[in-house]
């Protein structure tokens, strides 16, 4: 198991919605306005990442957002490619949010990757799978696009599936379901990229009971955002919360079959560390090569405060190669 050594763990004061989720009438949730960040065109600008947005289906308002290193338009070389979700509980948040797009930014220019991430449909107004279902949607279009960036600099053959807290668990769950389908060529999945997966269960962890209060992600948020994005009537240990019962685990045998490696990164002071080492014991178990990396923290600690992100982005850099 690696472990990701930091020094002095300092939690920012953020304006976080998790800890004033106000329900409303209409099956929907009050989001406040957050800081939005646009694509940078701009091949004269000083930032060495460029993006743009592409649409993915404007029926359900799903689209993506794609990095490329500005050096790669000149040096013309195929990257290894990140399909990255963002996190938010599947309740909040966006791709083009401020803090997951300077988090994929630091992926392309420190890791040395493509990144695509997906615009997905929010929670409670449309509720787990739609989230999982628009995940297959966006690699379809990876595999079938003439999209001129995808085209010249995605390696097709090497594509990982990556994403952070209620993305991490996206990752996971669509994951399951493309290995299923195996139906995406030239899109060659090679494993997922699990920060700090969003899992949890009926039965409480230690970590969640040590942390209930936590100050980023305190119990009763967990609660209530599965509450708000699980189908109607879905109990504490559903297949799309647990991975470790049944539904959760359907269609690993594909993983372990199609050769995917797993990454699942956590830290010591995420009400949900204790979940994501279940989910490696759960993958060890299936026979899935699978690499641990948890080190002192708090839960998504790399997208809330970047100076803490080079770690992270070394242990991923060295786990694609």
């Amino acid at each position: 198991m690696l472990r990701m050594e930091r020094k002095e763990i300092i939690r920012p004061v953020i304006d976080n919605p998790f800890l004033n989720i106000v329900e409303l009438p209409g099956d929907t949730v009050k989001r406040d306005p957050e800081p939005l960040n646009a694509p940078n065109t701009d091949l004269h600008g000083s930032s060495p990442v460029l993006s743009k947005d592409v649409g993915l289906d404007p029926h359900k308002g799903t689209w993506q957002r794609l990095y490329i290193p500005k050096d790669v338009i000149i040096n013309k070389k195929k990257l290894p490619l990140i399909v990255y979700y963002h996190g938010g509980g599947f309740v909040f948040n966006h791709a083009n949010s401020s803090l997951y797009d300077v988090f994929c930014q630091g992926l392309v220019e420190k890791v040395g990757v493509m990144v695509i991430s997906l615009e997905y449909r929010l929670a409670p107004e449309n509720r787990l799978p739609a989230a999982y279902e628009d995940a297959v949607d966006g690699l379809r279009w990876v595999s079938s696009t003439h999209d001129e960036w995808v085209r010249n600099f995605a390696d097709l053959d090497n594509c990982y599936l990556s994403g952070t807290s209620a993305g991490g668990n996206l990752a996971y769950f669509a994951g399951l379901r493309a290995a299923a389908a195996d139906e995406l060529k030239p899109l060659n999945i090679k494993g997922m990229i699990l920060h700090h997966p969003y899992f949890s269960g009926n039965t409480r962890s230690e970590s969640e009971e040590r942390l209930k209060n936590d100050s980023i992600l305190p119990l009763y948020a967990i609660d209530q955002m599965y509450g708000l994005c699980l189908p109607e009537g879905a109990g504490g240990d559903h297949e799309f919360r647990n991975p470790g019962v049944d539904g959760g685990s359907k269609h690993l045998e594909d993983i372990k079959r199609l050769g995917w490696r797993v990454l699942v990164t956590g830290c010591s002071d995420d009400p949900l560390v204790d979940a994501g080492k279940d989910c490696v014991k759960l993958l060890e178990g299936k026979g899935i090569p699978t690499t641990a990396s948890f080190g002192e923290g708090y839960h998504a600690m790399e997208v809330f405060d970047h100076s803490m992100s080079g770690p992270l982005y070394h242990v991923i850099k060295n786990f694609i190669s």
